[in-house]
C-alpha cells in the first residue's frame, strides 16, 4: 500500500508505529464506520483496502499492533473506531431485521428474474451486508438483454415494484445495465465496495463476468473475490410463457415499445437529475441512485481518517 492508493489516508501515512497493514486495517474499519457497521476480523480480511492480507496476519496485527490499542476498540468479535462501541448493538439489531427481510428480497429478486429479457439479478446496498432498519428498501442490480433495457424496466415496475409496494415492501431496481455493457466507468472505493458486496440471486455466470470485466476493483479490495457468502443461485431458465413473451417482444413491436419507453424515461430522468454527476441514462444503462451517496460517503470516510490521525 502506498500513500497514493487511498488518497484520503495520506494524513495517516507518517503516524508512528503504523505500517502498511496497520494503515489498511484502519482505513477498512473507518470506511465501515461511515455506515455505522462494526467489522469482524474475517470481514476486515475480505474488505481490506488496497493490500492483500491473510487472516492470521490481520489477527496478529489487531492483537499486537500498538496503533490498534490507540485507534481501535474491540468487543467480542467486533472491531470499531474508538468510542463507537454502541454500534455493536446497532449491528446486531439490524442483523435481526435483515434476517426477517432476506427471504422477501430473494423472492422479489427471483420474481424479477422470471420476467422477459432479465438475465441476472443481484441484491446490493445495505441488505446485502445485513445492515438494515425496518422498512428499508431492497436494492437490485439487474442485467437485461441488449436493446430491451427500458422495456424490461417498465415490466419490472408494473409487475414487481408496484405490487410489492401495496404489500409494504419497497423494491428498488436502482441499476439496470444491458449484457453488452458490463464495465463500470466510475472507479473508486465506493463502487468497488458495491460490486464486492452484491449478492447474486440469479445469473451467476453474469455475476462472474461483471467481476472479471471490472477487475479494477482489486486495486481497492484485492481480497474481495466472489460473492460475500454462498447463495443458492438457480440457473436462469426460460419457461414457455417467458420464451413466448421474449419471442413476441423481440419483434418490431418490442423494438417500437423499447424506443418509446427509452425516449420518454431518459427525457424525464435527465431533467430530474440534471445536476447529479453519477447518474447515467442511455440505451445500455439506467443508473439512478446506486451511486448517489458516493461523494458524501467518501468525504465522511476522509473525516474519520483525519480524526484517527490526531489520536
Amino acid at each position: 500500500m502506498t500513500p497514493d492508493a487511498v488518497p484520503e489516508a495520506s494524513a495517516l501515512w507518517t503516524a508512528p508505529s503504523l505500517d502498511h497493514l496497520g494503515l489498511a486495517i484502519l482505513c477498512t474499519v473507518a470506511y465501515a464506520d461511515v455506515f455505522d457497521y462494526p467489522l469482524t476480523a474475517a470481514q476486515i480480511q475480505r474488505y481490506l483496502i488496497a493490500i492483500e492480507g491473510n487472516s492470521d496476519g490481520i489477527q496478529q496485527a489487531l492483537d499486537d499492533g500498538p496503533w490498534a490499542r490507540e485507534r481501535l476498540a474491540r468487543r467480542g468479535p467486533y472491531v470499531t473506531l474508538p468510542q463507537r462501541g454502541e454500534l455493536i448493538e446497532i449491528r446486531q439489531r439490524r442483523a435481526e431485521v435483515a434476517a426477517e427481510l432476506w427471504p422477501y428480497a430473494v423472492r422479489y429478486g427471483r420474481a424479477i428474474a422470471s420476467l422477459p429479457f432479465v438475465r441476472s439479478v443481484a441484491l446490493t446496498g445495505a441488505l446485502a451486508v445485513g445492515n438494515v432498519d425496518p422498512g428499508d428498501d431492497f436494492d437490485f442490480l439487474i442485467v437485461t438483454a441488449a436493446d430491451r433495457l427500458w422495456l424490461t424496466r417498465a415490466m419490472i415496475i408494473g409487475f414487481i415494484v408496484k405490487p410489492a409496494a401495496r404489500r409494504g415492501y419497497e423494491v428498488c431496481p436502482n441499476y439496470l445495465l444491458s449484457e453488452r455493457k458490463l464495465d463500470f466507468e466510475e472507479q473508486n472505493l465506493y463502487v468497488a465496495h458495491e460490486l464486492a458486496q452484491m449478492v447474486p440471486l440469479t445469473g451467476l455466470h453474469l455475476y462472474r463476468r461483471i467481476r472479471a470485466i471490472n477487475r479494477w476493483t482489486a486495486r481497492f479490495l484485492p481480497n474481495a473475490e466472489g460473492p460475500p457468502h454462498p447463495v443458492d443461485t438457480p440457473a436462469s431458465s426460460s419457461p414457455s410463457a417467458r420464451a413466448l413473451a421474449e419471442a413476441a417482444l423481440g419483434t418490431f413491436v418490442g423494438e417500437t415499445l423499447e424506443r418509446f419507453e427509452r425516449r420518454r424515461k431518459i427525457r424525464r430522468f435527465t431533467a430530474q437529475h440534471k445536476n447529479a454527476a453519477t447518474v447515467c441514462f442511455d440505451v445500455d444503462h439506467c443508473k439512478g441512485h446506486f451511486e448517489s451517496n458516493e461523494q458524501t460517503i467518501l468525504e465522511a470516510f476522509e473525516e474519520r481518517l483525519e480524526t484517527l490521525k490526531n489520536l
